[in-house]
């Protein structure tokens, strides 16, 4: 979930080609300034589809961003023990009167201890009866100016874990898991076993990751919707639409 993202997106042949380089995906009226072509199983093969998004994304039409087939958004809400997105707030409330379901993630920070971090993230984000799931965001920052830290992988179950504990006691639903390939292997972070949220945007998730177990699959960071006025990411649900329906009502914060 960082500005490094780079794009990648199903290309079907029997797609009708936008004005380039944009594809248009099938079911679907999003396109990609940056497509891949996953194959046979791309996202396009997924009938449910959604964003995250932050302060980088800029002015939010939700209204407009849910007329389009979008299910489901991710908002960043904070970061660390103090750090709270600027834009989190104005675009919780959007997408909640677009009745477009809405959750929050938390970007880990390895120099701040899990307990502060969690309490950020209670303070800021209100416990919305059915809303998404809670999720943490756990990847390297290489960009950060304050820590560079990189604990060993036992460490970072063990910090992911408490939060993970603290978050779940207070939204009663598992948190989801959401990581970068490099991340995944370095740390067993299929150890955690949560929901994962994937990214891998120059290959397919289950060929890059090795398993098939996965739930969300973020396949892009140059997507382009309507109302959005920056580059968004986009992600897909693997599943049917009867098994979203069937998730969110088991995965809804209570």
């Amino acid at each position: 979930m960082t500005l490094t993202r780079r794009a990648t997106l199903a290309g079907l042949a029997s797609l009708t080609l936008l004005s380039a380089p944009s594809l248009l995906l099938a079911r679907s009226k999003f396109k990609d300034r940056d497509p891949i072509n996953f194959g046979r199983s791309g996202p396009s093969t997924f009938p449910v589809h959604g964003i995250d998004a932050a302060r980088f994304q800029g002015q939010m039409n939700w209204k407009q961003i849910h007329r389009q087939g979008i299910k489901f958004a991710w908002l960043k809400a904070t970061e660390g023990g103090d750090l709270l997105d600027p834009e989190f707030k104005q675009n919780w409330r959007a997408a909640k009167r677009a009745r477009l379901p809405v959750g929050a993630y938390h970007f880990y920070y390895f120099c701040t201890d899990p307990d502060t971090q969690a309490k950020n993230f209670i303070k800021n984000v209100p416990r919305l009866r059915g809303g998404m799931p809670p999720v943490l965001d756990l990847e390297w920052n290489p960009f950060s100016p304050t820590c560079t830290l990189r604990p060993p992988a036992a460490e970072v179950r063990r910090v992911a874990n408490r939060f993970i504990k603290i978050v779940e006691r207070h939204y009663q639903t598992s948190v989801v898991v959401y990581t970068t390939p490099d991340f995944w292997e370095r740390n067993g972070v299929a150890r955690l076993k949560r929901d994962f949220w994937l990214r891998s945007t120059a290959q397919h998730v289950a060929k890059r990751y090795r398993v098939k177990s996965w739930l969300f699959w973020q396949y892009t960071a140059t997507g382009v919707l309507d109302g959005i006025e920056k580059e968004v990411d986009l992600n897909c649900f693997n599943g049917s639409e009867a098994q979203w329906k069937q998730w969110r009502k088991t995965r809804a914060v209570h």
